[in-house]
Protein backbone atom coordinates (compact mmCIF):
# COMPACT_ATOMS: atom_id res chain seq x y z
CA UNK A 1 0.00 0.00 0.00
CA UNK A 2 1.27 3.08 -0.72
CA UNK A 3 1.75 5.85 1.83
CA UNK A 4 1.32 9.93 0.94
CA UNK A 5 2.89 10.77 4.49
CA UNK A 6 2.96 14.78 2.97
CA UNK A 7 -0.94 14.30 2.47
CA UNK A 8 -1.09 12.67 5.95
CA UNK A 9 0.27 15.30 7.66
CA UNK A 10 -1.50 17.74 9.92
CA UNK A 11 -0.34 21.47 9.60
CA UNK A 12 0.46 23.08 12.89
CA UNK A 13 -2.48 25.47 13.92
CA UNK A 14 -1.35 29.36 14.29
CA UNK A 15 -1.00 30.80 18.05
CA UNK A 16 -3.55 33.54 18.46
CA UNK A 17 -3.40 35.50 21.58
CA UNK A 18 -7.43 35.86 21.80
CA UNK A 19 -6.88 39.29 24.24
CA UNK A 20 -4.32 40.55 22.25
CA UNK A 21 -7.31 40.37 19.14
CA UNK A 22 -10.04 41.42 21.79
CA UNK A 23 -10.25 45.23 20.20
CA UNK A 24 -11.16 43.72 16.70
CA UNK A 25 -13.56 41.06 18.31
CA UNK A 26 -15.22 43.59 20.14
CA UNK A 27 -15.82 45.54 16.81
CA UNK A 28 -16.92 43.02 14.71
CA UNK A 29 -19.19 41.12 17.44
CA UNK A 30 -20.72 44.48 17.91
CA UNK A 31 -21.17 44.75 14.15
CA UNK A 32 -23.26 41.50 14.02
CA UNK A 33 -25.37 42.29 16.91
CA UNK A 34 -26.39 45.72 15.65
CA UNK A 35 -27.14 43.94 12.39
CA UNK A 36 -29.21 41.67 14.03
CA UNK A 37 -31.02 43.95 16.04
CA UNK A 38 -31.67 46.50 13.68
CA UNK A 39 -33.94 43.52 11.53
CA UNK A 40 -36.32 44.39 14.47
CA UNK A 41 -39.83 45.09 14.06
CA UNK A 42 -40.45 48.17 16.49
CA UNK A 43 -38.92 51.57 15.23
CA UNK A 44 -37.98 52.53 18.30
CA UNK A 45 -35.36 49.43 18.79
CA UNK A 46 -34.03 50.47 15.11
CA UNK A 47 -33.53 54.24 16.12
CA UNK A 48 -32.64 54.26 19.39
CA UNK A 49 -31.19 50.38 20.88
CA UNK A 50 -29.30 50.56 17.51
CA UNK A 51 -27.20 53.17 17.86
CA UNK A 52 -26.80 52.57 21.68
CA UNK A 53 -25.49 49.14 20.73
CA UNK A 54 -22.84 50.74 18.31
CA UNK A 55 -21.74 53.60 21.17
CA UNK A 56 -21.33 50.45 23.64
CA UNK A 57 -19.17 48.47 21.11
CA UNK A 58 -16.74 51.31 20.31
CA UNK A 59 -17.09 52.41 24.32
CA UNK A 60 -15.66 48.26 24.47
CA UNK A 61 -13.52 48.76 21.87
CA UNK A 62 -12.07 51.84 23.55
CA UNK A 63 -11.70 49.57 26.81
CA UNK A 64 -10.13 46.66 25.28
CA UNK A 65 -7.59 49.19 24.04
CA UNK A 66 -6.86 50.69 27.30
CA UNK A 67 -6.58 47.41 29.07
CA UNK A 68 -3.90 46.48 26.63
CA UNK A 69 -1.61 49.89 27.18
CA UNK A 70 1.64 49.32 26.68
CA UNK A 71 1.95 45.97 25.53
CA UNK A 72 3.90 44.89 22.49
CA UNK A 73 2.11 41.83 20.81
CA UNK A 74 3.24 40.09 17.60
CA UNK A 75 -0.49 38.38 16.52
CA UNK A 76 -1.37 35.75 14.52
CA UNK A 77 2.20 34.43 13.31
CA UNK A 78 3.34 37.71 12.87
CA UNK A 79 0.43 38.94 10.74
CA UNK A 80 -0.57 41.58 13.01
CA UNK A 81 1.46 43.80 16.12
CA UNK A 82 -0.48 45.26 18.73
CA UNK A 83 2.21 47.63 19.33
CA UNK A 84 1.87 51.83 20.87
CA UNK A 85 1.02 52.82 17.42
CA UNK A 86 -1.61 50.42 17.07
CA UNK A 87 -3.18 51.80 20.46
CA UNK A 88 -2.90 55.37 19.89
CA UNK A 89 -4.54 54.89 16.17
CA UNK A 90 -7.19 52.73 17.44
CA UNK A 91 -8.10 55.36 19.87
CA UNK A 92 -8.28 58.06 17.65
CA UNK A 93 -10.71 55.99 15.20
CA UNK A 94 -12.54 54.74 18.04
CA UNK A 95 -12.98 58.13 19.50
CA UNK A 96 -14.36 59.00 16.10
CA UNK A 97 -16.44 56.14 15.87
CA UNK A 98 -18.44 57.67 19.10
CA UNK A 99 -18.79 60.75 17.48
CA UNK A 100 -19.97 59.38 14.63
CA UNK A 101 -22.60 57.73 15.96
CA UNK A 102 -24.34 60.47 17.81
CA UNK A 103 -24.02 62.52 14.91
CA UNK A 104 -25.61 59.74 12.77
CA UNK A 105 -27.89 59.25 15.83
CA UNK A 106 -31.39 61.16 14.11
CA UNK A 107 -29.69 61.53 10.64
CA UNK A 108 -32.18 60.39 7.67
CA UNK A 109 -28.75 58.79 5.97
CA UNK A 110 -28.99 55.92 8.45
CA UNK A 111 -33.08 55.77 8.09
CA UNK A 112 -33.06 55.35 4.51
CA UNK A 113 -30.69 52.15 4.25
CA UNK A 114 -32.40 51.21 7.97
CA UNK A 115 -29.73 51.60 11.17
CA UNK A 116 -28.73 48.16 11.48
CA UNK A 117 -26.92 48.19 8.29
CA UNK A 118 -25.82 51.96 8.81
CA UNK A 119 -24.30 50.94 11.92
CA UNK A 120 -22.98 47.89 11.74
CA UNK A 121 -20.78 48.84 8.43
CA UNK A 122 -19.33 51.67 10.52
CA UNK A 123 -18.22 49.57 13.02
CA UNK A 124 -17.20 46.93 10.35
CA UNK A 125 -15.28 49.88 8.22
CA UNK A 126 -13.54 50.49 11.86
CA UNK A 127 -12.53 46.24 12.33
CA UNK A 128 -10.83 47.12 8.71
CA UNK A 129 -8.92 50.02 10.50
CA UNK A 130 -7.54 48.26 13.10
CA UNK A 131 -6.45 45.21 10.74
CA UNK A 132 -4.84 47.94 8.51
CA UNK A 133 -3.06 49.71 11.45
CA UNK A 134 -1.54 46.83 13.24
CA UNK A 135 -0.85 44.75 9.89
CA UNK A 136 3.09 43.79 9.39
CA UNK A 137 2.14 41.43 6.26
CA UNK A 138 1.71 42.68 2.45
CA UNK A 139 -1.26 40.03 2.51
CA UNK A 140 -2.91 41.14 6.12
CA UNK A 141 -2.32 44.79 5.00
CA UNK A 142 -4.41 44.41 1.87
CA UNK A 143 -7.50 42.63 3.43
CA UNK A 144 -7.43 45.51 6.16
CA UNK A 145 -7.42 48.33 3.19
CA UNK A 146 -10.41 46.48 1.41
CA UNK A 147 -12.30 45.67 5.10
CA UNK A 148 -12.15 49.01 5.82
CA UNK A 149 -13.25 50.37 2.27
CA UNK A 150 -16.42 48.14 0.96
CA UNK A 151 -18.38 49.88 4.19
CA UNK A 152 -17.19 53.19 3.17
CA UNK A 153 -18.45 52.93 -0.07
CA UNK A 154 -21.69 51.89 0.50
CA UNK A 155 -21.87 54.38 3.39
CA UNK A 156 -21.57 57.41 1.16
CA UNK A 157 -24.14 56.45 -1.05
CA UNK A 158 -26.59 56.37 2.23
CA UNK A 159 -28.89 58.84 1.51
CA UNK A 160 -30.51 56.56 -1.45
CA UNK A 161 -32.99 59.04 -2.30
CA UNK A 162 -30.03 62.25 -3.06
CA UNK A 163 -28.33 61.97 -6.43
CA UNK A 164 -25.27 64.08 -4.80
CA UNK A 165 -25.31 60.78 -2.30
CA UNK A 166 -25.51 58.27 -4.80
CA UNK A 167 -22.67 60.14 -6.95
CA UNK A 168 -20.64 60.25 -4.06
CA UNK A 169 -20.55 56.69 -3.56
CA UNK A 170 -20.13 55.21 -7.08
CA UNK A 171 -17.00 57.97 -6.90
CA UNK A 172 -15.53 57.24 -3.95
CA UNK A 173 -16.42 53.17 -5.47
CA UNK A 174 -13.95 53.92 -8.25
CA UNK A 175 -11.69 55.84 -6.95
CA UNK A 176 -10.83 53.69 -4.42
CA UNK A 177 -10.92 50.99 -7.17
CA UNK A 178 -8.36 52.19 -8.75
CA UNK A 179 -6.17 53.12 -5.86
CA UNK A 180 -6.70 49.51 -4.16
CA UNK A 181 -5.62 47.62 -7.20
CA UNK A 182 -2.77 49.86 -7.62
CA UNK A 183 -1.50 49.05 -3.70
CA UNK A 184 -1.99 45.64 -4.78
CA UNK A 185 0.10 45.43 -8.11
CA UNK A 186 2.46 47.12 -5.81
CA UNK A 187 2.72 44.61 -3.22
CA UNK A 188 2.82 42.10 -5.95
CA UNK A 189 6.31 43.87 -7.61
CA UNK A 190 7.57 43.91 -3.82
CA UNK A 191 6.95 40.37 -3.54
CA UNK A 192 8.73 39.74 -6.58
CA UNK A 193 11.46 41.80 -6.17
CA UNK A 194 12.17 40.44 -2.27
CA UNK A 195 10.46 37.15 -2.21
CA UNK A 196 8.73 37.71 1.12
CA UNK A 197 5.38 39.54 2.25
CA UNK A 198 6.12 40.25 5.95
CA UNK A 199 7.92 43.72 6.65
CA UNK A 200 10.56 42.77 8.43
CA UNK A 201 11.21 39.60 5.82
CA UNK A 202 11.02 42.43 3.04
CA UNK A 203 13.77 44.67 5.27
CA UNK A 204 16.51 41.97 5.33
CA UNK A 205 15.91 40.94 2.09
CA UNK A 206 16.35 44.72 0.92
CA UNK A 207 19.57 44.63 2.78
CA UNK A 208 20.98 40.83 1.87
CA UNK A 209 20.57 41.51 -1.85
CA UNK A 210 21.31 45.51 -2.16
CA UNK A 211 17.41 45.70 -3.65
CA UNK A 212 17.32 49.72 -3.34
CA UNK A 213 18.45 50.44 -6.75
CA UNK A 214 16.73 47.63 -8.36
CA UNK A 215 13.92 48.47 -10.95
CA UNK A 216 11.47 46.02 -10.35
CA UNK A 217 11.45 47.21 -6.35
CA UNK A 218 11.49 50.59 -6.87
CA UNK A 219 8.54 50.22 -9.58
CA UNK A 220 6.49 48.59 -6.94
CA UNK A 221 7.48 51.37 -4.16
CA UNK A 222 6.38 53.48 -6.63
CA UNK A 223 2.85 52.07 -7.32
CA UNK A 224 2.66 52.20 -3.36
CA UNK A 225 3.13 55.55 -2.73
CA UNK A 226 0.41 56.39 -5.35
CA UNK A 227 -2.50 53.68 -3.81
CA UNK A 228 -1.52 55.06 -0.48
CA UNK A 229 -1.55 58.35 -1.81
CA UNK A 230 -5.22 58.31 -3.09
CA UNK A 231 -6.47 56.56 -0.09
CA UNK A 232 -5.05 59.32 2.00
CA UNK A 233 -6.34 62.37 0.01
CA UNK A 234 -2.21 63.67 -1.00
CA UNK A 235 -2.34 65.46 -4.12
CA UNK A 236 -1.83 65.26 -6.96
CA UNK A 237 -4.38 62.25 -6.04
CA UNK A 238 -7.39 64.10 -4.22
CA UNK A 239 -9.19 65.00 -6.82
CA UNK A 240 -11.65 62.48 -5.43
CA UNK A 241 -11.86 64.05 -2.06
CA UNK A 242 -14.00 67.33 -2.51
CA UNK A 243 -16.79 65.58 -4.48
CA UNK A 244 -17.44 62.85 -1.65
CA UNK A 245 -16.87 64.32 0.94
CA UNK A 246 -19.64 67.10 -0.06
CA UNK A 247 -22.37 64.31 -1.60
CA UNK A 248 -22.11 61.80 1.63
CA UNK A 249 -23.81 62.06 4.55
CA UNK A 250 -22.07 64.55 6.59
CA UNK A 251 -21.83 62.11 9.62
CA UNK A 252 -20.17 59.72 7.42
CA UNK A 253 -17.81 62.62 6.10
CA UNK A 254 -16.71 63.31 9.61
CA UNK A 255 -16.02 59.72 10.37
CA UNK A 256 -14.11 59.31 7.62
CA UNK A 257 -11.84 63.11 7.86
CA UNK A 258 -10.46 61.64 11.06
CA UNK A 259 -10.51 57.72 10.88
CA UNK A 260 -9.92 57.12 7.72
CA UNK A 261 -6.98 59.75 7.56
CA UNK A 262 -5.90 57.68 10.80
CA UNK A 263 -5.61 54.05 9.56
CA UNK A 264 -4.08 55.32 6.09
CA UNK A 265 -0.99 56.73 7.51
CA UNK A 266 -0.81 54.33 10.48
CA UNK A 267 0.12 51.47 6.78
CA UNK A 268 1.82 54.32 5.56
CA UNK A 269 4.31 54.51 8.72
CA UNK A 270 4.36 50.84 8.79
CA UNK A 271 5.20 50.09 5.49
CA UNK A 272 7.88 52.70 4.65
CA UNK A 273 9.16 53.16 7.78
CA UNK A 274 9.47 49.23 8.41
CA UNK A 275 9.48 47.05 4.98
CA UNK A 276 10.99 49.70 2.45
CA UNK A 277 12.89 51.41 5.13
CA UNK A 278 16.68 50.73 3.41
CA UNK A 279 15.58 52.40 0.43
CA UNK A 280 14.73 55.43 2.24
CA UNK A 281 17.07 57.25 0.47
CA UNK A 282 14.92 56.34 -3.18
CA UNK A 283 11.34 57.07 -1.56
CA UNK A 284 12.16 59.95 0.65
CA UNK A 285 12.30 62.76 -1.88
CA UNK A 286 9.35 61.84 -3.62
CA UNK A 287 7.00 62.17 -0.37
CA UNK A 288 8.77 65.57 0.45
CA UNK A 289 7.13 66.59 -2.88
CA UNK A 290 4.13 65.16 -1.87
CA UNK A 291 4.04 66.72 1.51
CA UNK A 292 4.74 70.24 -0.81
CA UNK A 293 2.06 69.63 -3.77
CA UNK A 294 -0.39 68.15 -1.11
CA UNK A 295 0.10 71.65 1.54
CA UNK A 296 -0.65 73.90 -1.38
CA UNK A 297 -3.32 72.21 -3.38
CA UNK A 298 -5.18 72.14 -0.39
CA UNK A 299 -4.90 75.93 1.18
CA UNK A 300 -5.29 77.23 -2.06
CA UNK A 301 -8.34 75.10 -2.91
CA UNK A 302 -9.70 75.90 -0.03
CA UNK A 303 -10.07 79.40 -0.98
CA UNK A 304 -13.73 80.61 -2.11
CA UNK A 305 -15.51 77.51 -1.81
CA UNK A 306 -19.18 78.25 -0.61
CA UNK A 307 -19.84 75.12 0.79
CA UNK A 308 -18.23 74.24 4.48
CA UNK A 309 -17.46 70.58 3.93
CA UNK A 310 -15.81 71.03 0.41
CA UNK A 311 -13.68 73.87 2.42
CA UNK A 312 -13.39 71.09 5.31
CA UNK A 313 -12.49 68.61 2.53
CA UNK A 314 -9.57 70.58 0.97
CA UNK A 315 -8.78 71.64 4.66
CA UNK A 316 -8.27 67.59 5.31
CA UNK A 317 -6.13 67.76 2.33
CA UNK A 318 -3.94 70.67 3.68
CA UNK A 319 -3.50 68.94 7.20
CA UNK A 320 -2.13 65.14 5.46
CA UNK A 321 0.36 67.52 4.07
CA UNK A 322 1.22 68.76 7.63
CA UNK A 323 1.38 65.00 8.57
CA UNK A 324 3.49 64.21 5.77
CA UNK A 325 5.97 67.01 7.40
CA UNK A 326 6.58 64.61 10.33
CA UNK A 327 6.15 61.12 8.31
CA UNK A 328 9.18 62.31 6.10
CA UNK A 329 11.14 63.01 8.97
CA UNK A 330 11.74 58.66 9.33
CA UNK A 331 12.39 59.34 13.20
CA UNK A 332 11.13 58.00 16.70
CA UNK A 333 9.92 61.72 17.28
CA UNK A 334 8.62 62.37 13.54
CA UNK A 335 5.73 59.35 14.72
CA UNK A 336 5.08 60.80 17.90
CA UNK A 337 4.46 64.13 16.45
CA UNK A 338 2.36 62.67 13.55
CA UNK A 339 -0.32 60.59 16.74
CA UNK A 340 -0.13 63.86 18.97
CA UNK A 341 -1.11 65.97 15.55
CA UNK A 342 -3.82 63.43 14.52
CA UNK A 343 -5.16 63.24 18.00
CA UNK A 344 -5.37 67.01 18.25
CA UNK A 345 -6.57 67.70 14.69
CA UNK A 346 -9.56 65.54 15.08
CA UNK A 347 -11.29 67.60 17.85
CA UNK A 348 -11.25 70.66 15.73
CA UNK A 349 -12.20 68.76 12.22
CA UNK A 350 -15.21 66.70 14.44
CA UNK A 351 -16.41 70.12 16.24
CA UNK A 352 -16.52 72.20 12.77
CA UNK A 353 -18.32 69.01 11.23
CA UNK A 354 -20.98 68.86 14.80
CA UNK A 355 -22.27 71.76 14.33
CA UNK A 356 -22.34 71.73 9.85
CA UNK A 357 -25.18 69.05 11.19
CA UNK A 358 -26.91 71.19 13.08
CA UNK A 359 -27.31 73.67 10.40
CA UNK A 360 -27.98 71.34 7.81
CA UNK A 361 -30.99 70.61 9.73
CA UNK A 362 -31.99 73.98 11.09
CA UNK A 363 -31.85 76.06 7.60
CA UNK A 364 -32.74 75.77 4.18
CA UNK A 365 -28.88 76.58 3.26
CA UNK A 366 -27.61 73.05 3.74
CA UNK A 367 -23.60 73.15 4.11
CA UNK A 368 -23.48 76.52 3.05
CA UNK A 369 -20.78 78.69 4.62
CA UNK A 370 -23.64 81.51 4.19
CA UNK A 371 -25.69 78.99 6.80
CA UNK A 372 -23.57 80.17 9.60
CA UNK A 373 -24.71 83.96 9.13
CA UNK A 374 -26.34 84.93 12.25
CA UNK A 375 -25.63 82.03 14.24
CA UNK A 376 -23.52 84.20 17.00
CA UNK A 377 -27.44 85.32 17.36
CA UNK A 378 -29.46 82.17 17.68
CA UNK A 379 -27.48 79.25 18.93
CA UNK A 380 -24.63 81.19 20.65
CA UNK A 381 -23.13 78.06 22.01
CA UNK A 382 -22.86 76.23 18.33
CA UNK A 383 -21.38 79.73 17.30
CA UNK A 384 -18.43 79.16 20.01
CA UNK A 385 -18.27 75.41 19.49
CA UNK A 386 -17.72 76.78 15.40
CA UNK A 387 -15.24 79.38 16.55
CA UNK A 388 -13.19 77.36 18.61
CA UNK A 389 -13.11 74.90 16.11
CA UNK A 390 -11.79 77.19 12.86
CA UNK A 391 -9.32 78.78 15.26
CA UNK A 392 -7.82 75.42 16.33
CA UNK A 393 -8.01 74.01 12.57
CA UNK A 394 -6.43 77.11 12.01
CA UNK A 395 -3.59 76.51 14.16
CA UNK A 396 -4.01 79.85 16.22
CA UNK A 397 -2.30 79.80 19.73
CA UNK A 398 -3.94 78.50 22.97
CA UNK A 399 -5.91 76.11 20.86
CA UNK A 400 -5.29 72.26 20.35
CA UNK A 401 -4.71 72.64 16.63
CA UNK A 402 -1.57 75.28 17.70
CA UNK A 403 -0.39 72.44 19.73
CA UNK A 404 -0.29 69.93 17.25
CA UNK A 405 1.30 72.19 14.16
CA UNK A 406 4.17 73.17 16.76
CA UNK A 407 4.91 69.40 17.55
CA UNK A 408 4.95 68.96 13.95
CA UNK A 409 7.33 71.61 13.85
CA UNK A 410 10.11 70.92 16.33
CA UNK A 411 9.98 67.40 15.13
CA UNK A 412 11.05 69.04 11.73
CA UNK A 413 13.48 71.71 12.88
CA UNK A 414 15.26 68.86 14.96
CA UNK A 415 15.42 66.33 11.82
CA UNK A 416 17.33 69.37 9.37
CA UNK A 417 14.15 70.27 7.62
CA UNK A 418 14.22 74.12 8.62
CA UNK A 419 12.87 74.58 5.06
CA UNK A 420 9.88 72.18 4.91
CA UNK A 421 8.99 74.10 8.58
CA UNK A 422 8.88 77.11 6.80
CA UNK A 423 6.63 76.27 4.11
CA UNK A 424 3.98 74.62 6.20
CA UNK A 425 4.43 77.93 8.41
CA UNK A 426 3.42 80.25 5.58
CA UNK A 427 0.43 77.94 4.29
CA UNK A 428 -1.00 78.05 7.82
CA UNK A 429 -1.28 81.71 7.56
CA UNK A 430 -2.71 81.35 4.28
CA UNK A 431 -4.96 79.33 5.69
CA UNK A 432 -6.74 82.09 7.76
CA UNK A 433 -7.92 83.27 4.52
CA UNK A 434 -10.26 80.74 4.54
CA UNK A 435 -11.04 80.08 8.40
CA UNK A 436 -11.26 83.63 9.38
CA UNK A 437 -14.61 84.62 7.33
CA UNK A 438 -16.25 81.82 8.82
CA UNK A 439 -15.79 83.26 11.84
CA UNK A 440 -16.66 86.53 10.58
CA UNK A 441 -19.92 85.05 9.00
CA UNK A 442 -20.90 83.31 12.42
CA UNK A 443 -20.77 86.32 14.52
CA UNK A 444 -23.24 88.70 11.70
CA UNK A 445 -26.35 89.63 13.38
CA UNK A 446 -28.47 89.19 10.46
CA UNK A 447 -30.33 85.48 10.25
CA UNK A 448 -29.76 83.36 7.19
CA UNK A 449 -31.97 83.97 4.28
CA UNK A 450 -35.41 81.48 4.12
CA UNK A 451 -35.07 80.92 8.25
CA UNK A 452 -37.50 81.90 10.90
CA UNK A 453 -35.14 83.44 13.22
CA UNK A 454 -37.58 82.28 16.49
CA UNK A 455 -37.09 78.43 15.70
CA UNK A 456 -34.12 77.72 13.26
CA UNK A 457 -36.50 75.82 11.26
CA UNK A 458 -36.66 76.85 7.47
CA UNK A 459 -39.79 78.57 6.11
CA UNK A 460 -39.61 76.51 2.99
CA UNK A 461 -38.38 72.98 4.05
CA UNK A 462 -40.54 73.13 7.14
CA UNK A 463 -38.10 71.59 9.09
CA UNK A 464 -35.70 68.91 8.74
CA UNK A 465 -37.07 65.27 9.70
CA UNK A 466 -33.65 64.90 12.42
CA UNK A 467 -34.52 67.73 14.36
CA UNK A 468 -36.11 67.25 17.82
CA UNK A 469 -39.78 67.22 17.23
CA UNK A 470 -40.23 69.63 20.37
CA UNK A 471 -37.64 72.14 19.89
CA UNK A 472 -37.90 72.37 15.76
CA UNK A 473 -33.90 72.16 16.41
CA UNK A 474 -31.16 69.76 15.70
CA UNK A 475 -30.32 67.16 18.92
CA UNK A 476 -29.41 67.53 21.91
CA UNK A 477 -27.02 65.11 21.37
CA UNK A 478 -25.39 67.93 18.68
CA UNK A 479 -24.83 70.39 21.26
CA UNK A 480 -22.78 68.21 24.09
CA UNK A 481 -20.81 66.69 21.71
CA UNK A 482 -19.73 70.23 20.28
CA UNK A 483 -19.70 71.10 23.69
CA UNK A 484 -17.15 68.63 24.73
CA UNK A 485 -15.10 68.95 21.66
CA UNK A 486 -14.68 72.69 22.17
CA UNK A 487 -13.57 72.06 25.67
CA UNK A 488 -10.99 69.71 24.45
CA UNK A 489 -9.85 71.81 21.88
CA UNK A 490 -9.40 74.73 24.42
CA UNK A 491 -8.37 72.43 27.25
CA UNK A 492 -5.34 71.11 25.41
CA UNK A 493 -4.59 73.63 23.35
CA UNK A 494 -3.77 75.33 27.11
CA UNK A 495 -2.05 71.47 28.62
CA UNK A 496 -1.40 69.76 25.67
CA UNK A 497 1.20 67.36 27.91
CA UNK A 498 -1.09 64.47 28.38
CA UNK A 499 -1.97 64.12 24.89
CA UNK A 500 2.29 64.30 24.66
CA UNK A 501 2.50 61.45 27.24
CA UNK A 502 0.33 59.36 25.68
CA UNK A 503 1.87 59.05 22.14
CA UNK A 504 5.90 59.01 23.78
CA UNK A 505 5.63 55.35 23.29
CA UNK A 506 4.15 55.54 19.14
CA UNK A 507 7.54 54.61 17.41
CA UNK A 508 8.91 51.85 20.01
CA UNK A 509 9.08 48.96 17.95
CA UNK A 510 9.14 50.48 14.55
CA UNK A 511 13.11 50.34 14.83
CA UNK A 512 13.63 54.05 13.74
CA UNK A 513 16.24 56.48 15.54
Amino acid sequence: MISFPLAAAVPTAPNIDWAGLSPLLVLLGGAIIALIVGLAGPRAIRTQVVPLISLATFGAAIAAVISLWGQSIVLIEGALQLDPLTLILMLVICGGGVVATLLAWRDQAAEEIAHGEFFSLMLLGSAGMFVLVASRDLVTTFVGLELLSLPLYILCAARVREERSLESGLKYLIIGSVGSATVLYGFALLYGATGQTGYNAIAAAIEASNLASDPLFLTGVAMCTVGFAFKASLAPFHQWTPDVYEGAPTPVTAFMSVATKAAAFGAIIRLFDVAVRPAVDAWQPIWVAIALITMVVGNVGALRQESMKRMLAYSSIAQAGYILVGFVLVTDLGVQAICAYLVLYSLGNLAAFTVVIARERETAEGDKISAMRGLGTERPVLAVVMTMAMLSLAGIPATAGFMGKLRLVEAAAAGDYAWLVAVLVVLSVISLAYYLPVVATIWRGETQPGTDAASGVPVLAGGAPEADAATGRAGWELTLVGVVLAAAVLVFGIIPQPVFNLVADAARGLGLS
